[in-house]
């Protein structure tokens, strides 16, 4: 009405952005393109009603941008209202990806649970046998009752690691701090690894890099995680070097971080696996000797980078490879004897 009850030097096309907003939330497309369509047309229309009057170049040039605007606004307001779609149906996709997961972790959570139930009861029943309860063992026998407790306790370690992994996601790695040896801990796991290093004939060697001499790496660490590392790492290189190789620890300290790496004799890996090698579950598919549960580096990542450290993987030349991490360091005068304040 405002339209053409004016002179047409008096654009009022503008005000057609609100019905083409209007549109856009509750029309089709094809409703809103009509819409635009008409405001356009009508804008247009009002230099030849009322007629009679003379055209102005300024008025045709007014009138032009307003149609422009008109355009532009019907454009926006729909690409605007598919992102709005895409945002929520990205919304509900994450959203039944999180209840996904949340399931995933409780019955991982709960079969881990009740798996390792049965297998503390088996490796009990073993040492019981072990232990001549029901009568006397032969040697053969305790061979293979050995066996049996080491593949008993294998696969309760696997099911702990894998509870762990989900727990740690879920909830975050909970750490007790304190200043810890990182050699102490080497040399302890080191001989709790004894007999697996002598069944594959695999030497561990453990140096102090450029020093000859044994040396103290403080961290503000948690221990029991800390060993878990190097149990994985030391694992993971004895498991895939051959009979016969070496695995050694060079222990590398500095005046902010201390270094520890792990290099084995095997085969190296290639530089497409490299960057995958501490995600959940990857195994690789090289011609590595053994192939594991690709939990143990994914948990070694998560321990390390809760005590704000990194961890990495190299090739060495020209045979092995190299597994590494990094810890901010404590000054040697704070150790358990010493202890210090941390901010």
């Amino acid at each position: 009405m405002l339209e053409f009850t004016t002179p047409s030097e008096y654009v009022f096309g503008y005000l057609y952005t609100g019905p083409i907003l209007l549109a856009n939330s509750r029309l089709s497309r094809l409703g809103k393109l009509q819409i635009t369509l008409v405001a356009t047309a009508l804008t247009l229309l009002n230099l030849f009603v009322p007629p009679g009057e003379t055209i102005a170049l300024a008025t045709v040039a007014n009138r032009s941008i307003a149609v422009m605007a008109l355009g532009v606004t019907g454009y926006l307001s729909d690409r605007n209202h598919e992102y709005q779609e895409a945002i929520t149906i990205a919304k509900a996709e994450l959203q039944s990806q999180q209840r996904l997961a949340s399931i995933r972790e409780d019955f991982v959570s709960t079969l881990s649970q009740d798996l390792k139930t049965p297998m503390l009861g088996a490796i009990e029943t073993i040492k019981a046998f072990q232990s001549a309860k029901f009568g006397n063992v032969s040697a053969s026998q305790q061979k293979v009752l050995e066996t049996m407790a080491r593949s008993h306790k294998m696969s309760l370690q696997l099911v702990e690691t894998l509870l762990d992994v989900y727990r740690n996601d879920a909830e975050g790695l909970k750490l007790q701090l304190e200043p810890v040896n990182l050699v102490a801990l080497a040399e302890e796991v080191i001989a709790t690894l004894t007999h697996l290093s002598a069944v594959r004939l695999v030497y561990i060697n453990m140096s102090y890099g450029e020093s000859d001499f044994r040396r103290s790496l403080w961290v503000n660490g948690d221990a029991v995680q800390l060993q878990r590392v190097f149990a994985n790492l030391l694992t993971n290189g004895i498991n895939h070097s051959p009979r016969g190789g070496k695995v050694e620890i060079v222990m590398a300290s500095y005046s902010s971080y201390q270094v520890v790496k792990v290099i084995d004799s095997g085969l190296g890996i290639t530089a497409d696996e490299l960057p995958h090698l501490f995600e959940h579950f990857y195994q690789g598919n090289g011609d590595r000797q053994a192939k594991g549960s690709g939990l143990g580096l994914y948990l070694s990542r998560q321990i390390i980078d809760a005590h704000g450290g990194i961890i990495w993987a190299e090739n060495k030349f020209p045979q092995g490879v190299l597994f590494g991490f990094r810890l901010p360091a404590i000054p040697e005068k704070c150790n358990q004897f010493i202890p210090c304040e941390f901010s």
